[in-house]
């Protein structure tokens, strides 16, 4: 199973990194597709406005609702966040070298979200690799069967498994 996933320190750290990878897998000529988070001001005090990139390019899609400046609970628009699945699904359908996941989050880890997207693209052979967050290890572990492989939060890392994921599949 290809499939690997990262954790960056910091907030917004593998929002960064990731959106990194995509730029750079971009320039390089690799067909992607999937998400990547731009959160629109800084997150200090967590009330940011989340946007997703649909790779590799766009649309922007805000994924979070306001719920007040007192408000405490998850953010999440969910069917904002269908909505990019189902355009991230539409760009797997075409044909890509990889599919980037910005998180594997709370609504993953209840079964929705990306999950039915990342299992089709493995089902195809297709390399993943997914931003991840303490809150939702265990969900993923047990998600991926433990056999999703941990990469160091630094572009290079990310793209050599990548690269080598690719190499895998030529060679299958």
């Amino acid at each position: 199973m290809k499939i690997a996933y990262t954790m960056a320190s910091g907030a917004g750290g593998t929002d960064l990194l990731l959106a990194g990878l995509a730029e750079e897998l971009k320039s390089l000529g690799w067909r992607t597709c999937g998400t990547v988070q731009i959160n629109t001001k800084p997150c200090d005090d967590h009330r940011c406005d989340m946007d997703v990139k649909v790779l590799p390019d766009g649309p922007t899609i805000r994924i979070s609702q306001s719920l007040g400046r007192e408000a405490r609970g998850c953010r999440l628009d969910p069917s904002a966040l269908e909505q990019t699945v189902v355009a991230a699904k539409n760009r797997l359908s075409e044909g890509v070298d990889v599919l980037i996941v910005n998180k594997f989050g709370k609504h993953e880890a209840e079964g929705h979200g990306f999950r039915d997207l990342i299992a089709d693209a493995l089902g195809s052979d297709v390399p993943v690799i997914v931003g991840l967050n303490k809150q939702n290890e265990n969900a993923f572990m047990e998600f991926s069967q433990g056999l999703a492989t941990a990469l160091n939060p630094d572009q290079a890392t990310l793209l050599s498994w990548i690269e080598q994921a690719a190499r895998d599949t030529e060679v299958a």
